[in-house]
Order: C-alpha cells, then structure tokens, then sequence
C-alpha cells in the first residue's frame, strides 16, 4: 500500500470517529444519557481501531 493511500485510510478513519464522537455528544444532549453510553462505547471502539491502524503503519500526528 502506497503512503498516500495509508494516510487516505487512516484521515477517513480518524473522520469516522470524529463523527461518532459528534453523534454521542448530540445522543447526550437530546436523548437519554443511557443511549449516550452505546455511542461512547461506539466512539471508543472507531478511536481505538484509528489509533491502532496509525501505530502499525507508522504514522505520527
């Protein structure tokens, strides 16, 4: 795999879990806190894969 397309895979990573993220804070505000919780695990979850895929090929901030 190219640099350029595993910089391109990880920023669509990293925007995966910014929405995400988007998405728990508005799950928090309109809706109940208990659903909130599915979407921080959500979150997690996305960052935590976005984390590791920069790691492995290497990629700093």
């Amino acid at each position: 795999m190219s640099r350029s397309l595993t910089v391109q895979k990880a920023r669509n990573k990293g925007l995966a879990t910014a929405a995400a993220g988007t998405g728990t804070v508005i799950l928090f505000a309109f809706v109940s806190p208990w659903v909130g919780i599915v979407g921080l695990g959500a979150t997690a979850y996305l960052g935590y894969k976005w984390l590791r895929f920069r790691g492995e090929w290497g990629l700093r901030f």
